[in-house]
């Protein structure tokens, strides 16, 4: 099928908060008309009920019952917590042998254990639903594959919702099941789908930002040494990996409510928009010297988090655990190196943006 890649910052902003685009897939011809195939790996996306494929009134009360359960001083009260299963996962790395896979041992388990406490789902578990979710962000997954983790994923997430109607805990999901503005509430497919937006969004996101956080800055020294230095906030060193390499490669989908014109193209009514997040923090047009990682880039405005009514909720618990995570990281291993061998590869996704493994080397600060 055939989408419109938006890739220019500017363009991209404008169209994020553009009323003549929208996030229902109804708006869609290729939907609409039943010429979606399949098994499409990335059906689940453009699917899933709740705030992602909402729009207008029907967004805002979605929003504003998600809001009320997951709120700025919720994700502020998490920072004990962080710190502390951060820590715990570098006393674990201090016994391992020789180069090691960050991603493996310290990028994935943290977020997902803060996600899962924060949501209420039994640890034994999480793992599962990190294999399944990676299956929805796959380009590659077969289109079986695809079905069967949807229909796992969903399930999954259906039994936590059923198991904290019976028996309430101190999470999230609790709360997001107790939300109500007047008599109104989140049904139980918008109380999956939230869910499973919350899960990807909020584990997949912030592994591949701290992934590709320590990427960049041990591979340029000089940037590393600023921040350990204080000559920048570990704040800055986020920020600067949201734009020059952006957790989240594309995110599908958006559709035209009418016909836009844009430059010298019209995007038909009907048609599909994709916002390829990592090609605008690269936008030569818009932030000079793009293809630099430069920490002290001032102003450094990105659009990883999105921009518009459908802003990510969870920006701040990521850059909150992404700039835990750094500085833990790097306070216990300051000469911390990439290790030898070939250059890691990509995941194989057409959402997710990072490498499949990273291999440092724990060596004896000079």
């Amino acid at each position: 099928m055939v989408v419109w890649a938006v890739t220019h910052h500017d363009t991209l902003q404008e169209l994020l908060a553009d009323p003549r685009v929208g996030k229902n897939p109804q708006l869609w011809t290729t939907f609409r008309e039943g010429r979606l195939p399949e098994g499409w790996p990335l059906t689940t996306f453009v699917t899933v009920p709740g705030m992602i494929t909402a729009d207008g009134e029907d967004h805002r009360r979605l929003r504003g019952l998600v809001t009320q359960a997951f709120t700025p001083r919720r994700t502020a009260a998490l920072q004990p917590a962080i710190e502390a299963r951060a820590t715990a996962l570098l006393d674990r790395m201090a016994g391992l042998q020789g180069p090691f896979d960050l991603r493996e041992h310290y990028a994935y388990p943290l977020p997902m254990q803060v996600i899962g406490e924060l949501l209420g789902l039994p640890p034994k578990q999480q793992d599962e639903l990190h294999e399944l979710s990676d299956t929805l962000v796959s380009s590659s997954a077969t289109p079986e594959a695809a079905v069967a983790a949807q229909r796992a994923l969903f399930a999954l997430l259906a039994s936590v919702v059923a198991a904290k109607r019976a028996e309430p805990g101190d999470d999230l999901t609790t709360d997001l099941i107790a939300a109500r503005e007047d008599d109104d509430r989140l049904s139980e497919s918008e109380l999956v789908g939230t869910l499973l937006l919350m899960l990807v969004a909020g584990h997949e996101t912030t592994l591949n930002l701290i992934t590709n956080a320590v990427r960049a800055l041990l591979a340029h020294p000089d940037q590393l040494r600023l921040v350990l230095d204080g000559a920048v906030p570990w704040s800055a060193a986020v920020e600067e990996t949201l734009r020059y390499d952006s957790p989240v490669g594309q995110f599908p989908l958006r559709y035209a409510v009418e016909d836009i014109p844009v430059g010298g193209a019209v995007i038909r009514r009907g048609e599909a928009l994709l916002a390829s997040y990592a090609a605008a923090g690269r936008d030569g047009a818009h932030v000079p010297d793009a293809d630099r990682f430069d920490v002290t880039r001032q102003p450094n405005r990105h659009l990883s988090f999105g921009h518009g009514p459908h802003f990510c909720l969870g920006s701040g618990l990521a850059r909150l655990e992404a700039e835990t995570a750094l500085r833990l990281l790097f306070e216990r291993h300051p000469a911390l190196a990439l290790a030898d061998g070939p250059a890691p590869e990509p995941i194989g996704s057409f959402v997710s943006n990072s490498v499949r493994t990273l291999r440092v080397t724990v060596r004896t600060a000079r």
